[in-house]
């Protein structure tokens, strides 16, 4: 994982996004110690997310029948 002060992080943010999206994560160092980490935000689908609901509602419905 890569490290930036705070002000090169600043200067080249456009940078550290890209690499923060290619490498997973990036750490800046701001001057008075404390470290802050830069992760691209996942958009992860839900178990839920059900692509054909109609065909599950119908799956459903025949099983109930038998």
């Amino acid at each position: 994982m890569r490290v930036f002060a705070f002000s090169e992080a600043r200067q080249n943010l456009a940078t550290v996004l890209k690499l923060a999206q290619t490498d997973g994560s990036i750490r800046v160092r701001h001057r008075d110690g404390r470290v802050f980490t830069i992760r691209p935000e996942t958009t992860e689908d839900s178990p839920l997310d059900i692509a054909s609901v109609p065909e599950v509602v119908d799956s459903v419905r025949e099983s109930r029948e038998r």
